[in-house]
């Protein structure tokens, strides 16, 4: 019985301590805390272990960071709507009547 103390002892600390993490994860995920530093430590261990998951980290990286789609040359031109460095019928004013 003496032998089975300490083992007892180990055993429930490792789940006490696993509950705990288990705990901190998903108070984490519901916050959104995980933040940049989270992800940065994933692409690294991607990096080193996986590279074709570390080349698509950088892809998605560049998607999210891409506004608007690129036109194709072969689409037909199209004034867009408001745009940025382009009239189009927001950008264009209409005087007032009666000033």
């Amino acid at each position: 019985m003496d032998e089975l103390v300490p083992l007892l002892i180990v055993a429930g600390a490792l789940a006490v301590i696993m509950g705990f993490f288990t705990w901190l994860a998903s108070l984490v995920r519901r916050r959104g805390l995980a933040g940049t530093a989270v992800r940065g430590a994933i692409a690294s261990y991607d990096e080193a272990f996986y590279g074709t998951a570390h080349e698509s980290h950088y892809e998605i990286q560049a998607q999210a960071e891409r506004k608007t789609p690129v036109p194709s040359p072969d689409d037909p031109f199209r004034l867009s709507r408001g745009a940025p460095g382009r009239p189009g019928r927001r950008g264009l004013r209409r005087p007032r009547r009666g000033h």
